[in-house]
């Protein structure tokens, strides 16, 4: 939403933004005939009247929430509004005149492509935005985020301050996310409880806050970087996993011992994911000689392939090459 209203601003357009989390009725888009009692224009034309413009910049929020009922199809009555060879002559049922919408530069936003129909996905230009790196994250932080966390919570400019290596710590031990609301929600809470402190007169002057207090402020850290540690032990493999939050490291424990040649796969996954670790086995088994393995350990050990945290269903097609590493 914040990047409309930039796209807005460089513009020099007026700046719309309608949500359509939860619309399931056609009349919200195209609106109702005057026939009803308490029939309304559609909400897209409303929202043209409001702003007093024909060109503005429409932002249309969350277009893959949208639902659908007996009383229409919402998505439907969005395709002659996105599509510059139709929306130029756009009848809303209350006006009941053609409109104009080619004007308009339409905006969407959602979190997921597949809710969103073929045909609707079609008449639009898709860009993926990735999350922000951690060094875009450090600079937001210190542009925005820190000063209006020290605005809302009451503290001046000179009472709190934040090292850049306390901003990093935050980002890579206590969030883990694509974007930066997580990390504003933790900048919070430490101003808060500075605030606290120099309400009851226990700290004077500015209060810098290191990497190292951030235990006191905010307790024990959520993620830690594992990695190297576990890496070491021979059997332990890292893969990449979908997340909404834009992924996350997964480790692929092998194990080996004596046994009759069994094979025991664990941690809750998918048929996919079973094959894969069967292709992988196979792959091993049929090139001993080239990596230099005993061809007759296989018949005379057990193998035990696991993928921490069992709770979590896992499953895709790409965790072949992970498995065979392990």
């Amino acid at each position: 939403t914040s990047l409309g209203q930039s796209i807005a601003r460089a513009l020099g357009r007026k700046f719309i933004r309608m949500s359509l989390g939860g619309v399931r009725d056609e009349a919200e888009i195209r609106g109702h005939r005057r026939t009803y009692i308490g029939a309304l224009p559609g909400r897209i034309m409303q929202a043209l009247r409001r702003a007093e413009s024909n060109n503005p910049v429409f932002m249309l929020d969350e277009v893959d929430k949208m639902g659908r009922d007996f009383r229409g199809d919402p998505s439907s009555a969005l395709l002659e509004v996105l599509d510059p060879e139709q929306n130029r002559e756009f009848r809303d049922h209350y006006l009941d005149v053609p409109f104009d919408l080619s004007q308009v530069m339409f905006i969407t936003t959602g979190n997921l492509l597949d809710p969103i129909p073929g045909p609707l996905r079609d008449r639009m230009e898709i860009l993926a935005l990735s999350g922000y790196t951690e060094g875009e994250k450090v600079r937001i932080a210190e542009g925005y985020l820190i000063p209006r966390q020290r605005r809302e919570n009451g503290l001046r400019q000179d009472e709190v301050e934040f090292t850049e290596a306390t901003l990093r710590s935050l980002i890579r031990d206590y969030t883990r996310e694509a974007g930066v609301r997580n990390l504003e929600r933790e900048i919070g809470r430490v101003c808060r409880k500075v605030a606290t402190k120099i309400a009851e007169g226990t700290v004077e002057g500015a209060v810098l806050v290191e990497a190292d207090d951030l235990y006191d402020y905010l307790g024990r850290a959520h993620f830690y970087p594992e990695t190297a540690e576990r890496t070491e032990i021979p059997g332990v493999a890292t893969g990449l996993g979908w997340t909404p939050f834009g992924g996350d490291i997964m480790f692929f424990e092998a194990t080996l011992m004596p046994g009759k040649g069994g094979f025991t796969v664990t941690g809750k996954l998918g048929e996919v994911m079973k094959e894969s670790a069967s292709a992988a086995r196979s792959y091993v088994r049929a090139r001993t000689e080239e990596l230099g393995i005993p061809r007759d350990i296989f018949a005379r050990s057990d193998i035990h392939l696991h993928v921490p945290a069992g709770a979590i269903p896992k499953d895709g097609p790409s965790a072949g090459v992970t498995i065979a590493t392990a």
